[in-house]
């Protein structure tokens, strides 16, 4: 595909772009792809809302084909956002001098607005648990929250910033063939968590009735579960967009700035599930 550059001649890149950066016309750099990644996130909620609703809209099924839906299309801008944001700069070489600081500061800038989304709502969690007449719902699952499942599940995390600290160690001494695996193995272990914890939803729900309902608890544990769940789905979407780049030869010991800020991205994620198994698992029968 050829894109045309601002002189009006065409700039010859073997590479496939998503849609333009320029859409609409006449809005200069402008990218719909904040636009429809913010359209997702929206309809998350609002699949969540009906199917909370599910009595008043007919079927329980509306409100999760939305949610799903939703996803898919969040996940598609986000898709579309980064490529821009770093695929579109290696073709051009569009790059100045103050472009991997200005990428470094704005991936911290949205770790910090992820550390307060978090926090927002463990704040809700604490205030409520504080209070004297806490008690759990009867339907908690207090025996699985720490059972070997979720012990696993946990181990497979942590493995997977291991490897990709090894995979990011390696690249930046120029070992490709290294630096490919540990990113693939990473992006594998990031889909095996998120089997486990699909998983440990179906027996949450399915075997003990537990579900998002059940009280404070129910809806600070699947608000945060999900919302890191969420979050460990865009990791994986970034990862794999590392991972793709580095089967095509882009990265190398002078070039690698995403694959730095997406292990900035992905080792919060592992910190905060940390955190979230310390608070919600093991800390939930303790009074």
């Amino acid at each position: 595909m050829s894109l045309e550059t601002d002189d009006g001649h065409d700039d010859h890149h073997h590479h496939h772009l998503p849609a333009v950066e320029d859409w609409p016309r006449g809005f200069g750099e402008a990218s719909w792809w904040p636009f429809i990644t913010a359209v997702g996130g929206s309809g998350i909620y609002i699949g969540m809302a009906l199917w909370i609703l599910r009595d008043v809209v007919g079927s329980p099924l509306i409100g999760i084909g939305a949610a799903v839906a939703s996803i898919g299309l969040f996940l598609v801008g986000i898709y579309g956002w980064l490529y821009h944001a770093f695929i579109t700069k290696f073709w051009t070489r569009d790059i100045t001098a103050a472009g991997p600081v200005s990428l470094r500061w704005g991936m911290i800038t949205f770790l910090g607005t992820e550390i307060a989304t978090f926090g927002a709502i463990f704040a809700y969690y604490f205030y409520f648990r504080a209070g004297t007449d806490w008690a759990l719902p009867a339907a908690t699952p207090t025996e699985a929250l720490t059972g070997s499942l979720i012990i696993a599940n946990t181990m497979v995390l942590i493995a997977s910033s291991f490897t990709l600290h090894w995979a990011h160690h390696a690249i930046r001494h120029n070992d490709r063939k290294n630096f490919v695996r540990g990113m693939g193995l990473t992006v594998f272990l990031g889909l095996v968590f998120l089997g486990g914890q699909t998983l440990e939803y179906y027996q949450f729900i399915v075997t003990y009735g537990f579900n998002f309902t059940e009280g404070v608890y129910g809806s600070a544990f699947f608000g945060l579960t999900g919302l890191h769940g969420l979050h460990v789905a865009l990791g994986i979407v970034i990862l794999s967009i590392v991972f793709i780049r580095g089967l095509y030869g882009q990265y190398s010991a002078e070039r690698h700035l995403s694959v730095s800020t997406a292990s900035m991205y992905w080792h919060f994620v592992d910190i905060v599930w940390v955190f979230l198994v310390v608070v919600l698992y093991v800390g939930a029968g303790q009074i």
